[in-house]
């Protein structure tokens, strides 16, 4: 595991060397006079943004030559439009943006970006390709893991009910569009389907509306463990919360994982918040050297046989497609399996991992 994971930060490493990014920006980079990191947040309500900041705050801390400023726009895109031109004006060294949608954002961020300031964008992509670098996991490649895992789980037969994240964002598209590919050639039904914006409350409403519409229900996926949740709070005030399987992703250690250790969801994919990675990457761009154009972070899943162990990669479960791998909702393709770590080994066993608190 250990080999593994080296390996993908020895491409991430790499990656800082090789790709495109906007030069340095002017400024002392000194504990006296620090260079200004620039966070625009699109919400803190939900508990995954609040882990994101505080890892970003976490890595800045770590590094007295920089400070991280942080604006929420409480899920507001006109709000978040402003904050972004607002930092542009400050003149922040380094702007990192997670946006509430794609297109409204696409044009405050470009013209971040043309002004000559690096711009990062954690976890929901805008159009195009004005900025300097994307931070995020693959949404389609965690959906379609879900959707894999479920139809092991369920011999691949089942009503399903898919609680989405806001469909106006790029992550729950793409969580949505990459499980349908997961349940592919099976014979699992999403049944019912409503969009909860990301949110806990409307998430157990909805649920409630499922359960009053449909007797048999087999599986809840959620598009975030809050939905997961909820939609378990409805199910158990129902007396049915026993008759399905609950599925959400995030994988926060107080939030999904602990879902899971006290067996309220059955799996919870991680989504790593990027935040780490987002200030390892603005100190380097700082400190005039490249950044590549895209930083894809690697997933794990928790189930109540692994989250003690830390979980288990995607690609170690063949819950995702590997070079050269035919798609599969069955086993885990252990001959490429084998090959992966067998080169993790031999190019990454000497590579430190990345600081933690």
């Amino acid at each position: 595991m250990k080999s593994f994971r080296s390996a993908i930060l020895l491409a991430l490493l790499v990656g800082l060397c090789i790709g495109g990014a906007a030069p340095a920006r002017a400024g002392s980079g000194t504990p006296e006079d620090p260079w200004i990191i620039g966070m625009s947040q699109c919400n803190l309500a939900e508990p995954w943004r609040a882990q994101m900041n505080k890892d970003i705050a976490d890595a800045a801390a770590a590094h007295p030559e920089v400070r991280a400023i942080f604006k929420d726009a409480q899920n507001d895109t006109l709000v978040q439009r402003q904050h972004i031109e607002e930092f542009v004006n400050q003149g922040v060294d380094v702007l990192l943006v997670s946006p509430k949608e794609a297109v409204p954002l696409t044009e405050p961020v470009a013209r971040a970006y043309q002004a000559g300031i690096p711009v990062m964008v954690l976890d929901r992509r805008i159009m195009g390709d004005q900025y300097t670098t994307f931070i995020g996991a693959d949404n389609k490649l965690i959906g379609q893991a879900v959707g894999r895992w479920i139809a092991r789980q369920t011999g691949g037969t089942g009503n399903i009910v898919e609680l989405k994240g806001l469909m106006t964002s790029t992550p729950g598209q793409d969580r949505h569009s990459g499980f349908l590919k997961g349940i592919e050639g099976t014979d699992l039904k999403v049944i019912f389907e409503a969009d909860m914006e990301w949110l806990e409350p409307k998430a157990r409403q909805e649920m409630e509306s499922a359960l009053a519409r449909f007797p048999d229900i087999d599986v809840v996926y959620g598009h975030n463990d809050p939905a997961a949740h909820g939609a378990y709070l409805a199910a158990r005030a129902a007396g049915r919360a026993d008759e399905m399987i609950f599925v959400g992703i995030d994988a926060l250690p107080h939030e999904g994982k602990r879902y899971v250790e006290e067996g309220i969801l059955d799996a919870s994919f991680e989504y790593p918040t990027g935040g780490r990675e987002a200030v390892a990457t603005a100190v380097e761009i700082l400190l005039g050297k490249e950044a590549p154009k895209e930083i894809v972070l690697p997933s794990r899943f928790f189930t109540a046989d692994n989250v003690k162990d830390n979980g288990l990669w995607l690609e170690e479960a063949g819950l995702i497609d590997m070079p050269g791998e035919e798609p599969s909702n069955l086993e885990p393709n252990q001959p490429v399996i084998e090959e992966r770590l067998r080169i993790g080994e031999e190019v990454g066993e000497d590579i430190k991992e990345l600081p933690t608190d």
